[in-house]
């Protein structure tokens, strides 16, 4: 399942992305969208994990508080 992260740290990447998912099972990509132009992050990414650790992390997750910002986390609406 692919899962939309917003509100995210400005300090945060890719690593840190995937270390805070990991606690919540194997995640097996973990992406900060980052601006073309700045290559400054856009404040949101997208994590893929299984569908049983997914809802997980995201029911633990959503509204928690990261360096002062509280996440907005749920399941990716896809690319329409």
């Amino acid at each position: 399942m692919d899962i939309y992260v917003g509100n995210l740290p400005w300090s945060i990447d890719d690593d840190g992305l995937k270390q805070l998912f990991e606690e919540h099972g194997e995640v097996s990509s973990a992406k900060v969208i980052k601006d073309r132009e700045t290559n400054r992050s856009r404040g949101f990414g997208f994590v893929s994990m299984d569908d049983d650790a997914a809802e997980t992390a995201i029911s633990s997750l959503d509204g928690s508080e990261v360096d002062g910002r509280n996440l907005k986390v749920n399941k990716s609406k896809g690319k329409s």
